[in-house]
């Protein structure tokens, strides 16, 4: 797993008030939970622009002033309208001391579900994992090609070298879907057919009942 370096500096002022003060010019508010202590520090938004809008995990060296930290991210909060970084929080690493982190999950392989008309249909973008630093993969790679349609792949039918999955083993992670049309039989087709057939016959004939002229009647 790749690193990213973050530079930031440490909160002297704590609080709301102090928050709002770091995000005016742009800074975001963090905490790093510590073995031994948590760490409060901000960093430009810009820094985090790698670790954000990436599609793999990362690894996070912060250096804070005269500090370094490995760490990774655990959490971070976005406003609901502007979308930019409300606040980030960050998980000491040890080297004899296991993680927990989301890692996103890559599909690789046609399947045969799809390209017989099938739709992916992805549930989880993530899975929660737990391992080493130096064990943990960027990405959760997830071949698909043998999948059919209406089979799918639920997290207990997963494993990886070295790192365990800790979300529930019934969780399902992707299906192979059937589109709307696919799902008629030949039978249902038929008979909706037949239906619109006999529907247009029958409007035919009421339209033309109507613009019949009245026949006489007998004197």
């Amino acid at each position: 797993m790749k690193t990213i370096e973050i530079n930031g500096t440490f909160r002297t002022e704590l609080g709301k008030k102090s928050s709002r003060e770091i995000r005016k010019t742009g800074n975001v508010p963090c905490v790093i939970y510590g073995k031994e202590k948590n760490i409060h520090f901000y960093a430009h938004e810009n820094s985090f622009k790698n670790l954000v809008y990436t599609p793999a995990a990362h690894l996070v060296k912060l250096i804070i002033e005269d500090k370094v930290y490995d760490a990774v991210l655990k959490d971070m909060q976005f406003h609901p309208v502007k979308d930019n970084i409300l606040h980030a929080d960050f998980i000491e690493i040890h080297d004899k001391k296991p993680v927990v982190i989301n890692i996103p999950i890559k599909v690789s392989g046609d399947s045969v579900g799809v390209i017989a008309g099938g739709k992916l249909s992805i549930k989880r973008r993530s899975l929660k994992v737990k391992g080493f630093a130096n064990d943990l993969p960027e990405t959760l790679p997830i071949d698909i090609t043998d999948l059919k349609i209406h089979e799918g792949i639920k997290v207990g039918e997963l494993s990886y070298d070295k790192i365990e999955l800790l979300d529930p083993k019934k969780s399902m992670v992707l299906t192979i879907a059937t589109s709307r049309v696919a799902q008629k039989t030949d039978e249902e087709v038929l008979a909706e057919t037949a239906a619109a057939e006999a529907a247009t016959t029958a409007s035919a004939a009421a339209a033309g009942s109507a613009a019949a002229p009245e026949t006489p009647a007998a004197k």
